[in-house]
């Protein structure tokens, strides 16, 4: 496994961590559509979350969500589109949520409703 999937499994863990202890259910994790991956799809009050994690374990790169390029945005609403469609979802929003280690202290940015 390389480095960056290793960081990747890292950040997708954290995050679903946050949220589970936020009170989401975590329903799916890295599914697979003709647009690409959503990394976790979630449940709360109602609603499906998307959620795509951006995990990074050093800022020479900038913090990750600026990772979430225009590019990525559209991906991830086709993703999220063709999803709810499959699963007849009439409720649902695309969540961004950047994990860092910083000093060896993992930090966590929750971006709601983020596209």
């Amino acid at each position: 496994m390389s480095h960056n999937q290793k960081v990747g499994q890292w950040g997708e863990q954290a995050a679903a961590d946050y949220l589970s202890a936020k009170g989401y259910e975590i329903i799916a994790r890295n599914v697979r559509t003709p647009y690409g991956e959503i990394d976790l799809v979630a449940q709360k009050d109602g609603f499906t979350i998307f959620v795509e994690v951006k995990a990074r374990t050093s800022r020479s790169l900038g913090p990750p969500e600026i990772a979430v390029t225009p590019r990525k945005q559209q991906h991830m609403l086709s993703c999220a589109e063709h999803y709810a469609q499959q699963n007849e979802i009439d409720h649902w929003q695309i969540d961004v949520i950047a994990v860092e280690e910083v000093n060896g202290k993992t930090e966590l940015v929750h971006f709601e409703n983020a596209i």
